[in-house]
Formats: C-alpha cells, structure tokens, sequence
C-alpha cells in the first residue's frame, strides 16, 4: 500500500540542521523541568497507600478531607478524583507498618458518614520495597539501551550504533519532560511505556537504517547526503502508515481506556510521535556528522566479498579432492 508515490526525493537533510535546534532546545527545556520540578514517583517507587474509594453520586471530597484529618493515620494524604466525579483515590506517602491493621476497613469507618461509597482498591507499598523497584526500574532502561547499542553496532557499524543511542537518548529525555510537565505519576505503568517506547523508536530508526545501508551498497552515489534523503523518502510510506495506526490505537486507549492506563498511554502517544521524528531529523543527520565515508565503506565491503569468494572457493576445492 502506497501513501505516498515515490515521485521526488525529499531534502530531509536539508532541514537537519533546523531540527536538530529545535530539538536541542526541548531537551534542554525537559532537563530543565526535571531539575526544577523533579518526578513524582508514585507508590509503586516512593511507597505508601492508595486507597480507590467509589460514590454512588459525587464524591463530597471537602467532607472526606474533614473526616480523614481526624485520624492520624491518614496525616498528608490527597484526594483526587479517578476519572470521574464520582471515583476518588486517597494518596499517603507512608503505610501503618501493620500487618493486623486493614487500611480499607479503617477509610470505611473514617467515611462511613459521608454517603454510599465503596472500596475498590487498597495498593501497599512499603519504602524499602519501592527503593528497589526503582533501582531496577533505572537498571532496565540502562540494560536495555547497552543492548540496543551492541545490537545495532554488530548489525551495522558503530556510526549507526552511537546514531540510535543519541536519537533514543532524545526520546527518553522528551516523554520524561512531557511527564514532569503534566505532573504525571511515575510508576510501573510508566516505566513499562518507556521501555516499550526504546522498542518502538528503535524499530523505526533500524527500518531507515537498513534501506540507508542498502543504498549505501546499490548505489554507486557516494554522496552520502543523496543516499540518505532517498532512503526516507522510499521508508516514508511505511513510517506514515505504521506511525498513524500506532497513534490512533494508543490516542483510543488515552480518551477511552481509563484513568488506570492514563500514564501509560500518554508516555507511548508522546513517545510515538518524538520517535518517529527522531528516526528522520536525529539519527540520520549524526551519520553525516560523524564522517561516515561511502568510499571506505565500499572498500570494506569489496574486501569482505573477496574474503567469502575465497573461502568458498577453498571449500569447494576441499569437496572435490583438489588442494
């Protein structure tokens, strides 16, 4: 299915430049706001209490802070609302630190006055529990781009390898400003959206790669510039398509999928977009940068080609009796 006809080549490369700017400059704002505001782990990171409550009409949340301050337990806890007016979920930072003690049975009894209402989640984190969660959170991300960046220099060359870290780099550091920015809380939902976001990204930026390397190899064109503008000009097509359906299907889950993937679905819409921009005005332009050289490049293949060519006329020589 052809979106685009391949009539013209686009000068991406041509706008590199500009966009590279601009991207530099929302990264620096991302780094910005997490320095200023810092992310807001929620329970499953920082530890504590959640407690879902659900009215059968609005939920008086004036009253249900009156009540919750007359008991020690709930000291500095924040109601919200879920998703509707009539859901709301109830915040601590700390837990009871007793196993005997029910904390669901305890907000019943604390908003008993308040109206119908039930419980329908109670989520316990201790902070020691949470630290961990994170250290391995963080240690994921880590893991998973040195792979990423082991993968992509055995498959290509380290130029593509160091291209696809600094494009997924750029991505992670936008989805986490994005985040800050709407004061999103950041938990296990949120750290499954970006390593799924590191996949994505980088499953876009090897499809632009993989047909730079085959022009690089077709094409008696040296111009590196030239190769690289038809290559995403011929994955254009394919990048629109994929990103689009992505991005309705993801767009579905953010209006209609709840308040439970809300985060989850924001990382992957912010994600889906900066990727698919950094797959054409990131990591492309930095092969030019790094001095990618079309000639060695031929040269090596020429040496490797002769290489093969050798050793299987060695191995056929050895199948039929002639040394």
């Amino acid at each position: 299915m052809e979106f685009f006809k391949y009539t013209r080549t686009f000068n991406f490369m041509g706008k590199s430049k500009f966009a590279m700017i601009f991207s530099i400059i929302l990264v620096l704002a991302s780094y910005s706001i997490l320095a200023t505001k810092g992310l807001n782990y929620g329970v499953d990171f920082a530890g504590g209490t959640i407690v879902q409550v659900k009215y059968n009409t609005d939920a008086p949340i004036d009253s249900m802070r009156d009540k919750l301050k007359t008991n020690d337990i709930f000291s500095g806890a924040t109601i919200t609302e879920f998703g509707s007016p009539d859901e709301v979920v109830i915040r601590m930072k700390t837990t009871t630190g007793n196993v005997t003690v029910d904390i669901g049975d305890i907000t019943r009894e604390a908003l008993k006055d308040t109206g119908d209402f039930e419980i329908r989640r109670v989520d316990i984190v201790g902070p020691t529990v949470g630290a961990e969660l994170k250290e391995k959170g963080i240690m994921s991300l880590i893991l998973a781009t040195i792979g990423i960046l082991i993968y992509v220099a055995f498959r290509f060359e380290w130029r593509f390898a160091v291209a696809s870290i600094i494009a997924l780099i750029h991505d992670i550091s936008l989805a986490l400003g994005a985040i800050t920015l709407v004061g999103l809380d950041v938990n296990l939902d949120v750290l499954a959206a970006l390593l799924t976001l590191l996949g994505y990204s980088l499953n876009d930026t090897i499809i632009v790669f993989d047909r730079i390397r085959e022009g690089i190899t077709n094409s008696r064109n040296i111009n590196l510039t030239d190769t690289i503008n038809d290559s995403i000009t011929r994955t254009l097509a394919r990048t629109t398509l994929t990103s689009l359906t992505t991005f309705f299907v993801v767009f579905t889950l953010f209006m209609f999928g709840g308040e439970i993937i809300h985060a989850f679905a924001f990382t992957l819409l912010i994600g889906i977009i900066v990727g698919t921009y950094s797959s054409v005005f990131i990591a492309s332009p930095i092969l030019l940068w790094f001095g990618f050289d079309v000639k060695n490049y031929h040269a090596k293949l020429a040496v490797k080609t002769k290489r093969e060519a050798e050793k299987q006329r060695m191995r056929d020589q050895y199948e039929s009796g002639v040394m």
